[in-house]
């Protein structure tokens, strides 16, 4: 799949599933939790199908191992801040960068297009996580889903993104693994990228394009940069 990237003046990126691969230190810290209020441990892929809207929903779900699952409010509230507790201080035991993540970044950073993160992760832990691995200076914004009075699936992010850059949110990819990215994206008229590498099939998210790294990306970029004028739209 190819794409006219020359418009694009800045990329967004989702985190877990995109960047990183936390599934691991997720699973840990809502099972703890789940041990600490006496309930039964969940599989891990069970915990990935209930990542991808905060940690507030993740909490839910993993109280009441359902997508859709409501915990009660007392039961929550204790999860919720154990969790919290627990997470932050195992942000980064098992997470790890994707392959290409940390090349792709530095090739599209030195392209001199903005790199900013768009997560549905709490502010206060996606900071530190990307410290902790050492990519938080690549970004020139990390917005969590706190960060804003609304989160991905709403184009408010990406909105936010574009007024801070000074350009339009059309001049924006948005780089993911959901279909909060992709809805999120096509709300706001951003191009919408999904990799093929994520926690969800992105052969069902109907992005505009699907990637194999973050290396792929910047070629393309570079290719689209490169065109001809009277072959750029």
């Amino acid at each position: 799949m190819t794409m006219n990237l020359t418009h694009i003046k800045a990329v967004a990126f989702d985190l877990d599933g995109t960047l990183v691969d936390s599934i691991a230190d997720l699973a840990a810290s809502a099972n703890a939790m789940r041990a600490e209020l006496g309930l039964a441990p969940l599989a891990a892929d069970r915990i990935q199908s209930h990542v991808g809207d905060g940690v507030a929903s993740l909490v839910h779900r993993a109280l009441t191992d359902s997508r859709d699952g409501q915990a009660d409010t007392a039961l929550w509230e204790r999860g919720f801040t154990f969790f919290i507790q627990h997470y932050h201080r195992h942000l980064t035991v098992h997470t790890k960068m994707y392959p290409g993540v940390a090349e792709g970044l530095n090739l599209l950073h030195g392209f001199g297009l903005p790199l900013v993160v768009v997560t549905n992760k709490s502010e206060r832990l996606a900071v530190p996580l990307l410290a902790q691995l050492g990519i938080d200076s690549a970004f020139s914004l990390i917005l969590g889903g706190d960060s804003l009075p609304e989160k991905k699936p709403s184009p408010l992010p990406l909105r936010h993104v574009a007024e801070v850059l000074g350009i339009t949110p059309q001049q924006i990819v948005m780089v993911g693994d959901s279909e909060n990215d992709v809805l999120c994206a096509r709300a706001a008229g951003s191009a919408a990228v999904a990799v093929s590498y994520g926690y969800r099939d992105a052969a069902n998210l109907h992005a505009d394009l699907v990637i194999d790294s973050l290396v792929e990306l910047f070629a393309l970029l570079k290719k689209s940069a490169e065109l001809p004028q009277n072959l750029r739209v």
